[in-house]
């Protein structure tokens, strides 16, 4: 019998600094594609970190007119073009249903960045009678899910969290949540940060998270005993998760099955996770409970792993409570070796990461990986891309703030096509 509260997942789409669009995306992953370079968008030379995950060829000419464009901030040209990429991915373009129960989740950590920056400017220079009216749609935080409800007429539920770097994945299982109790059939969700700007920028090394190295071999390295912290990215990441009945008597193709979701608080501080790794321990085993499944399911997590000694000591720390010996045998690893940390973009643009693992069986590695940290004792996938056969996988995000979120991610099988 048909379970009325499952969710699959039928649409994705990536805006990242390894590749634009899935295909992309999936080779860079694949190949281990740095995508890791000089800041070219601002000069850095008096910052103290000067690296970055930057989008490189993206033209939002390419998913919006011209005049539409230049009313956007950066963040919601990624937002709009990562939703198109998912919805034409699923097929939605060319079917009808009910516009009503179709919903639109997309968060952001900072919003318009270089909006804020351009509306200070004009405000300092020119005076408050010099500030434009359309400036609002370029700052506020929920203006990614707001134009894409209004661009496909999307009536279901509209919300955009912010909660740090936890956001996308937050959004994602905010969606879940109300896909399960039956409010909506499709909902379009993720998230979408721009913020590589010199004032978010400037705040950000003044925390001293960001690495100060300057090699790009050398400084997004997760779990490395050399790491000495993360490297900013941007991009979006985008699915379209969808109440299982409603996908298959539409004849969609399906990716994967979202089974579970665990969001748990540290309430501990407001930049360093709680150092007996409470939070998320509690949040990996509120999971796999919501998922209803037993540790040795999961074969593998796409970690959170920042790059920064705290992150990944505590989140190494926090697997081999949750999943004891059978730590030993799952495969971990952290893309963020390859876009750098996309803030509140990363939690769903991993996302997308983690389903195409468990649809393709492709792990991507952890490059720049190269001494081993006595803190850190997993089996980390490293420097190459691996193969495996995955029934089901994790996806873990933790943000400033103490917000843990968790995905579980379970292979569409035959069980689920013949019931």
């Amino acid at each position: 019998m048909l379970n009325e509260h499952q969710v699959v997942i039928t649409g994705l789409g990536a805006v990242t600094p390894i590749g634009i669009g899935v295909k992309d995306f999936i080779e860079g992953l694949k190949t281990g594609r740095n995508g890791i370079a000089r800041v070219t968008g601002f000069d850095v030379t008096d910052f103290r970190s000067t690296l970055a995950g930057e989008v490189t060829d993206f033209h939002p000419e390419d998913w919006v007119d011209r005049k539409s464009a230049r009313r956007m901030d950066r963040f919601t040209q990624f937002g709009l073009a990562a939703s198109a990429m998912a919805i034409e991915d699923a097929g939605l373009d060319t079917f009808s249903f009910d516009k009503n129960r179709a919903g639109v989740i997309i968060g952001s950590g900072i919003g318009g960045a270089q909006a804020i920056e351009d509306g200070y400017s004009i405000l300092l220079e020119k005076g408050p009678r010099s500030m434009n009216p359309l400036f609002v749609s370029r700052l506020l935080i929920n203006m990614a899910a707001c134009m894409v409800s209004i661009e496909y007429g999307f009536k279901g539920p509209l919300s955009a969290p912010s909660v740090a770097c936890s956001t996308g994945s937050n959004a994602i299982g905010d969606a879940f949540r109300i896909l399960q109790r039956g409010d909506a059939d499709i909902m379009i969700a993720g998230s979408s940060e721009a913020c590589i700007n010199p004032l978010p920028w400037g705040c950000f090394c003044a925390t001293r998270s960001m690495t100060s190295n300057e090699c790009v071999e050398n400084a997004s390295r997760p779990f490395d005993l050399n790491r000495d912290g993360f490297v900013m990215g941007e991009g979006a990441g985008i699915v379209v998760l969808e109440n299982l009945k409603h996908a298959l008597d539409r004849g969609a193709d399906i990716y994967a099955e979202l089974a579970g979701y665990g969001n748990t608080a540290d309430a501990y501080h407001i930049t360093a996770p709680q150092p007996e790794s409470e939070g998320m321990i509690r949040v990996m085993q509120a999971a796999l409970q919501d998922a209803d499944m037993d540790i040795e399911s999961i074969g593998y997590i796409n970690a959170h792993g920042t790059s920064t000694a705290l992150n990944d000591k505590c989140e190494s720390a926090a697997i081999v409570k949750v999943f004891g010996e059978h730590a030993k045998s799952l495969k971990v690893s952290s893309i963020k070796s390859m876009i750098g940390h996309l803030l509140a973009g990363a939690g769903s643009v991993e996302f997308v990461s983690t389903v195409l693992s468990v649809f393709t069986g492709m792990i991507p590695p952890t490059i720049h990986y190269k001494e081993p940290d006595p803190d850190c004792t997993l089996d980390y996938v490293t420097n190459c891309s691996e193969s495996l056969d995955l029934k089901s996988a994790m996806s873990n995000s933790f943000g400033f703030g103490g917000g843990n979120a968790c995905l579980v991610i379970k292979k569409y099988g035959d069980s689920n096509e013949n019931s």
